[in-house]
């Protein structure tokens, strides 16, 4: 695990720092740490007695005003985390940190409520049976156009089995094939170098290829982006790593050699309350 001194979207080094904590779960399923109740009976000289969880830090770019966790999760410890994503033993062990999470979990296995909305947002940009790639695309569940795609490919580190029709496949193996969609969806908040990520899906992408990025457009940058600084507001650092903003993608997208051709932000319902995700149609630069 590294500490960023630079912003993960746009390289700045313009940054300020709040204090904040690593939830229990990840620190748990990344570290091996636990929470620790500190008593008088530990002895300890200078520590007041508390709670003790694992310390981190909010991270704020002043340029194009990503939020992100100080911490940055090597592949190793990336892979620890997401081991069995949402697989029967992962719930368990975060059911015993956040209770109540396996019934909120058993919602995605209904898949995503708002995929019409999706699919007609980028209709007009690929054929109507589409050669598509998910990048990051968990079992490839909630890929556009599932049901009408010529070719379903997804490239993820789970290991979880994909859904009927979809082909689980390697980097190499995708960089080998020719695609009309590349999609990656609820991936890049989670990664430690989301510009990294993003150039390798780029490298995989012809000149007629269509990227298809979506990130929650998180509420603490949506309606207090104007505020800053911003980064006191985010106390607490789950698995969504990196905080976006319109400002940091397009930082990203420059980055990777791409341009954006259409974005945009619709709200959807999770968990019994509105939330937003926003999403950006690009394509290589000529």
């Amino acid at each position: 695990m590294k500490i960023a001194r630079r912003c993960v979207c746009c390289l700045s080094e313009n940054l300020s720092g709040s204090q904040a904590v690593l939830a229990p779960f990840v620190a748990y399923r990344v570290f091996g740490w636990e929470p620790a109740e500190i008593t008088a009976d530990w002895g300890l000289r200078d520590i007041r007695p508390g709670h003790a969880y694992a310390a981190c830090a909010t991270l704020e770019c002043a340029d194009c005003g990503a939020l992100f966790l100080d911490m940055r999760f090597d592949d190793e410890e990336m892979a620890a985390l997401y081991a069995g994503y949402r697989d029967e033993r992962y719930c368990a062990a975060r059911e015993r940190f956040e209770p109540g999470y396996a019934e909120r979990n058993a919602r995605f296995a209904e898949g995503s409520p708002y995929m019409p909305e999706i699919e007609a947002f980028l209709a007009s940009h690929v054929p109507a049976a589409p050669r598509v790639l998910d990048f990051g695309g968990d079992t490839g569940l909630n890929t556009p156009f599932r049901g009408s795609a010529a070719v379903h490919h997804v490239h993820d580190i789970s290991g979880l089995e994909t859904v009927a029709g979809a082909v689980s496949v390697s980097l190499a193996q995708a960089g080998a094939e020719t695609y009309d969609l590349i999609v990656s969806s609820q991936v890049l908040e989670h990664v430690s170098d989301p510009r990294a990520m993003l150039a390798d899906i780029a490298a995989l992408a012809r000149p007629e290829t269509k990227i298809y990025l979506e990130v929650p457009h998180e509420d603490v940058v949506r309606l207090h982006g104007s505020e800053r600084p911003i980064g006191p507001r985010k106390r607490l650092w789950h698995e969504h790593v990196n905080f976006f903003t319109p400002e940091s993608l397009d930082a990203m997208l420059a980055a990777a050699g791409l341009s954006r051709v259409a974005r945009q932000s619709i709200p959807v319902v999770a968990g019994g309350r509105e939330v937003r995700v926003m999403c950006v149609l690009a394509t290589r630069v000529a």
